[in-house]
């Protein structure tokens, strides 16, 4: 089954039908919207980032059959190249926060990548995305700093605060895993504008109708 995360890239996007349930899961309940395929939206009950309780999350999505998951991510861009505007897949991800695991009383070590099958796949669903480039996550909720930005533009293309999480978990769960991000703005320093989270709003309200026609093309396909 194809699961779908999102987050605020998704928020002013018209979704598909689906019943709404609650999933018990050994790290707390989570809801899913289920139909044809499983979509959650990451920030349940308002929570901002660095309280979003993903074990739950991802579980959730595992114990309703998900096998592979299409993250869509809402992020800054970290290169002059990259506008406000873009849709980018990554093909890697790095984090300078700690990302949580379901191995809490057990020594287990997973391989982080982002699946290149999907990926692929992904690039011929929405061609005009750009196929490749480094995600990297922060704790959030805050925005980064100046100089924070320049030391992750040494190693990143584009930064956001979920995706990373979601990408270990799923690994861990046994399920593929591939994002779909959204550039809502260049990242703090690099644009003429003073950057707040209404203006990341602003722009994800702009681009909804897009990610309407993104998320119905990968679920016709995938689903």
């Amino acid at each position: 089954m194809l699961g779908i995360i999102g987050g605020t890239s998704l928020l002013f996007a018209r979704l598909p039908p689906l019943e709404k349930k609650t999933v018990a899961t050994p790290y707390g309940k989570a809801e899913v919207y289920c139909g044809d395929f499983a979509l959650l939206l990451r920030h349940q009950h308002s929570l901002p980032p660095h309280r979003i309780n993903y074990p739950a999350c991802l579980a959730a999505l595992a114990l309703l059959g998900v096998d592979r998951i299409v993250a869509f991510g809402s992020t800054g861009s970290l290169q002059p190249a990259i506008p406000p505007g873009s849709v980018v897949i990554p093909t890697d991800y790095l984090s300078v926060t700690d990302i949580p695991s379901i191995h809490e009383c057990s020594i287990g070590h997973v391989r982080p990548e982002l699946d290149a099958d999907l990926v692929r796949t992904l690039g011929d669903l929405v061609p005009e995305a750009r196929v490749g480039g480094v995600y990297a996550q922060t704790r959030g909720p805050r925005i980064e700093t100046v100089a924070e930005v320049r030391a992750l533009a040494r190693v990143a293309d584009i930064v956001g605060m979920t995706v990373a999480s979601e990408a270990t978990l799923a690994l861990e769960l046994g399920m593929r895993f591939a994002a779909v991000c959204t550039v809502d703005n260049y990242a703090n320093g690099l644009g003429d504008e003073t950057l707040t989270y209404e203006h990341i709003l602003a722009t994800s309200r702009a681009n909804a109708q897009r990610t309407e026609r993104i998320l119905e093309n990968i679920v016709e396909h995938l689903a």
